[in-house]
């Protein structure tokens, strides 16, 4: 669920104000969004997400006001897309989406609570020109975003205003001490340095996530590489490390870096839906 999908559900949540939900839980074939797609209709009909745009959004939003007047608290739906099929929606896509529109009293949200509080991550070592132009783009994109740095000047509120956390360590050494990544979290290493690469690197790598990259040319890191397996890392332990991070776009400049960056993790995370 996006950031701003969750905002408006707490928000109708605290004020005590039912609303209808209407999530993309099945897809076949060629459809305008994949499973996880959500829409959020109010009781004045005002919406927030999508569930992919024409004919289908159109029927969706016709079955969130039906069940804005009938409180049915869960319903499942089955669209075609294929324009060929009979009964098919004039989409051309080619696909079948099934669509579960479910009723939510304020007073009775049930797991959506549950939901709501599960939270992407985006871990940022390194406050530097590229953390810098990076943050934003990852909360943009639905992450928490806390910035680690050893030095306070790249590591501050006036720096990052809007990021979650912005924690100054002494040493990278230790730079885990007071932050808690999970599975779900993304760890993106781009410290001013080779030393302070290697030093995340190296205890990241033993901490499931959901994404691990490390800023770095294919001559550094492979030089990383040869220092972590004479301490006795596995190859097998870093297979799922991207290095050099990003997507391969020709990036040059912090800014396009930062896309370059935030474009892989959305592939990593779309491919593991």
């Amino acid at each position: 669920m996006s950031e701003q999908l969750s905002f408006f559900a707490r928000d109708l949540i605290e004020k005590g104000e039912d609303f209808v939900i209407a999530r993309v839980v099945e897809t076949k074939g060629s459809t305008p969004r994949k499973s996880g797609a959500i829409l959020l209709m109010e009781k004045n009909g005002n919406t927030v997400g999508t569930v992919g745009g024409g004919l289908l959004e159109a029927e969706t939003e016709k079955l969130c006001r039906k069940t804005l007047e009938t409180k049915e608290k869960k319903h499942l739906y089955e669209f075609t897309l294929d324009e060929k099929q009979a009964g098919a929606l004039e989409m051309g896509c080619g696909g079948d989406a099934v669509i579960q529109v479910e009723y939510i009293e304020a007073a009775e949200p049930g797991n959506l609570i549950e939901e709501l509080r599960t939270e992407k991550t985006a871990y940022i070592f390194g406050g530097g020109h590229v953390g810098y132009a990076l943050e934003p783009i990852l909360r943009h994109i639905d992450y928490r975003t806390i910035i680690i740095d050893d030095r306070e000047e790249y590591a501050n509120s006036e720096r990052f205003p809007h990021a979650e956390r912005v924690v100054v360590v002494d040493d990278f050494d230790n730079c885990f001490d007071d932050i808690h990544p999970d599975e779900n979290s993304c760890m993106i290493i781009v410290t001013r340095g080779h030393k302070g690469d290697l030093k995340v690197l190296r205890q990241a790598l033993k901490i499931p996530c959901a994404y691990l990259g490390m800023i770095g040319s294919r001559r550094k890191n492979s030089l990383l590489f040869e220092t972590l397996r004479e301490e006795g890392v596995a190859d097998d332990d870093l297979k799922d490390l991207h290095a050099p991070i990003g997507l391969s776009i020709g990036s040059e400049t912090p800014e396009e870096i930062a896309i370059s960056i935030a474009a892989e993790i959305i592939k990593e995370r779309r491919e593991t839906i």
